[in-house]
């Protein structure tokens, strides 16, 4: 079966059937989840976001350093991200910023949203080509490259974790942002973000 077609029935059942829920909420942070700040922050943001994205890509080229540079690296805020495919491209992207070392994996994310119109095609072969492409200046082989979008447990956790957030917040675009527990949906810019953050820190 091809990928496209097993792709195409998960987003049917994720969006058409009645999941049935587990205790896990995507609230809690896991030792497997990729995010930057302190774990102590008192505002923590999730973002899903799709790699596809025009408007994520937005976010993580005009907002994020703002973002980061006033209330990530002052301890307010811990940001979480989250992996929210709609596409193959999508998918593809975000397993090959999973294979890559914590150390790394924020300037690999934000380089493939910059990119993000060198790589992104409508047919898959091209898709991989291009990202290899750009994983290929940076080190990665060929053998590594293949490796890890054939692992197929690495793309059921991404997949899994779509399911959770569909299933617990109904969250059915990109970007989607939970801050505190509370969904914003759609992308948000500087000034927004100041006035959600700010008015939490103050109560």
């Amino acid at each position: 079966m091809k990928f496209s077609t097993v792709l195409t029935i998960f987003f049917y059942l994720v969006f058409s059937l009645n999941l049935k829920a587990d205790n896990h909420s995507v609230l809690s942070i896991s030792d497997n989840d990729f995010y930057i700040g302190s774990p102590d922050a008192p505002v923590t943001i999730i973002e899903y976001a799709s790699m596809s994205c025009s408007h994520c890509a937005d976010f993580h080229n005009n907002t994020l350093d703002d973002l980061k540079s006033e209330y990530i690296d002052t301890g307010k805020v811990r940001f979480v991200f989250r992996d929210f495919p709609f596409n193959y491209p999508a998918l593809a992207g975000s397993m090959i910023v999973g294979c890559v070392p914590k150390d790394v994996k924020y300037q690999y994310m934000n380089a493939l949203y910059k990119l993000q119109n060198n790589w992104i095609r409508r047919e898959h072969s091209d898709t991989r080509k291009e990202l290899y492409k750009i994983m290929q200046s940076g080190g990665m082989k060929q053998e590594e490259f293949d490796l890890c979008l054939s692992n197929i447990d690495l793309e059921n956790d991404i997949l899994e974790g779509v399911m959770s957030a569909q299933r617990e917040f109904n969250i059915r675009s990109t970007p989607s942002f939970i801050i505190n527990g509370v969904l914003y949906s759609g992308n948000k810019n500087i000034k927004e973000f100041r006035q959600i953050i700010d008015k939490i820190l103050s109560q």
